[in-house]
């Protein structure tokens, strides 16, 4: 198949996931000789407008995992707001070293129901976004090595086929339930209306949580107050230059310190390619 154009399409609160789409689709566009587009969605100014891509195009989408799905809140863009019009793609994840579960099922699963063709997906460990020490460093060399083996494999079925492949299969459940966090006495952690608070003596009133928040929840007038709706990607407290955006929730905490317990050891990315066909000896 000829490829006119490769994206990457991304909503990344801190980041891993816009390295992630980035390298995937810089390798792919390569490989296939062809543009490369970047396609990101984070701010809510971004998901004013659709995105619609054409027969002719290949698109490398990645989203965070949350709770072992995708960002619930971000969901609703990715299902009415993005049109594939028979598009090709590869669906990524990140995953902060406990399990990308359902996540990545999810994503090919709205990729497929939105008219694209799904040729290869991937799941990446990342550096947690609630805490430094999970996955730190993540990804590293390795892992972007990984990545670009996955855009490898994927151009090899695009460059080896006269149509459209069946739809990718990763495991998980598209349908399944959020995953349900844990204290660190195995108790649920409710930390739902959780959200950051600013240290005054820190915060010199620049802005820039607000600016970078990707739900536009942060007040732009008084940055230590969040009227809208919090997420808890933590990208107020990873861009802030002074240090000043904490969250101190009882059960966010013993959340984090549960993870940082029991997710140490370095998870394995897992990539699924389409298998190519043997070729005809005979």
């Amino acid at each position: 198949m000829k490829i006119s154009q490769v994206s990457a399409v991304f909503w990344s609160a801190t980041g891993n996931s816009r390295k992630t789409a980035e390298t995937i689709a810089g390798k792919l566009a390569k490989r296939l000789g062809c543009g490369l587009e970047i396609r990101d969605f984070t701010l809510p100014a971004a998901r004013e407008s659709d995105l619609s891509f054409s027969a002719s195009e290949a698109a490398v989408f990645c989203l965070p995992t949350y709770a072992g799905k995708l960002p619930n809140k971000i969901l609703p863009y990715l299902q009415s707001r993005i049109f594939g019009n028979g598009a090709l793609a590869v669906a990524a994840v990140t995953f902060g070293n406990r399990s990308f579960d359902n996540a990545l099922a999810e994503l090919c699963a709205v990729l497929e129901q939105n008219h694209f063709h799904t040729v290869a997906a991937g799941a990446f460990a990342a550096r947690h976004a609630f805490t430094g020490r999970l996955a730190q460093g993540r990804p590293d060399e390795a892992d972007l090595a990984e990545m670009e083996t996955l855009a490898e494999q994927a151009a090899a079925i695009i460059q080896s086929s006269d149509a459209a492949p069946a739809p990718i299969q990763v495991p998980g459940d598209s349908a399944a339930p959020y995953y349900v966090p844990r204290r660190l006495d195995g108790q649920p952690a409710k930390f739902l209306k959780a959200k950051p608070k600013t240290d005054p003596a820190r915060c010199t009133g620049c802005g820039a949580c607000a600016r970078l928040c990707p739900m536009g929840a942060i007040s732009a007038e008084n940055p230590a107050e969040v009227p809208g709706t919090c997420i808890k990607c933590q990208r107020c407290v990873r861009s802030c230059s002074q240090q000043a955006k904490y969250f101190d929730d009882a059960d966010f905490l013993s959340h984090v310190a549960m993870l940082e317990q029991h997710y140490q050891e370095p998870k394995k990315n897992a990539l699924f390619p389409h298998i190519l066909p043997e070729p005809d000896i005979y």
